[in-house]
């Protein structure tokens, strides 16, 4: 089944739309889906038009897309436990927090919290993404756990914060602090980092461009190749008794 969400042009554009309940299993029973616009409650049929195609009663069978003036809109794929959203053009903040499992793929760029506390699934972002990339919320000791996220421009500051066994892999370059706190998983920058992975404890971070002002409690242990190009290789934090990997082409401390 495919469900066709078009956003309407709104007068007010910096009034977000926090829209949880966009997720493939609401749309099985084609009951009416509520969203918030602002401080008020409205039904997504008053801000969008939705076109149903087919039926299923299967969230694997499911296929959401959204069009129209969707970066406006927030938390889209929430809690999303299967099925496929393709988003053509930018996405709000918090896309996929907690997905568990699904597909979601954005044509143009996320804002901040992309994945955030992701446990399983996959996110493509073919545009940037801001911070906090696949990190925790705010207070949070642990942010993605599981699945995969690929951006194939750049991610802000903090990408991977406290990444906790998932996967991200940047096309782009990444802000500060990227992979900070990270206690399991894989972080892979193929561009350029500042202060990378601060107080790392776990987990394998790659660089494939430079890491700009690597801080001082990683230890060097000799050169790995990969693909026939010698990287560093370091451990840490020790500063944090980290057991961490950090992989990089090149560094400046």
């Amino acid at each position: 089944m495919e469900i066709t969400i078009t956003f309407l042009p709104n007068d007010k554009p910096n009034i977000p739309v926090e829209a949880e309940t966009i997720v493939p299993s609401a749309f099985i029973a084609r009951d009416e889906i509520f969203v918030w616009e602002g401080n008020k409650k409205r039904s997504l049929s008053d801000i969008a038009e939705i076109e149903y195609k087919g039926s299923t009663d299967d969230v694997s069978d499911i296929h959401l897309v959204l069009l129209g003036e969707t970066g406006r809109v927030k938390r889209v794929g929430e809690y999303m436990d299967g099925g496929r959203i393709t988003i053509h053009g930018d996405i709000g903040m918090h896309c996929g927090n907690f997905m568990e499992s699904g597909i979601i793929e954005i044509t143009g760029n996320a804002d901040a919290w992309l994945g955030r506390e992701m446990r399983g699934g996959t996110i493509i972002c073919h545009g940037s993404c801001g911070d906090y990339c696949g990190s925790g919320y705010r207070g949070e000791k642990r942010g993605m756990r599981g699945g995969t996220i690929e951006v194939m421009g750049d991610a802000q500051d903090f990408c991977g914060e406290y990444n906790s066994g998932g996967d991200i892999i940047i096309h782009g370059s990444c802000g500060d602090m990227a992979g900070v706190e990270m206690h399991a998983g894989t972080l892979t920058i193929h561009g350029d980092c500042y202060r990378p992975c601060g107080n790392l404890t776990g987990g394998t971070v790659t660089i494939h461009g430079t890491a700009f002002e690597m801080l001082p409690g990683f230890s060097h242990h000799g050169e790995v190749m990969v693909d026939g190009i010698s990287y560093s290789r370091f451990t840490g934090d020790v500063a944090n008794r980290g057991k961490g990997e950090v992989i990089v082409r090149g560094y400046q401390r």
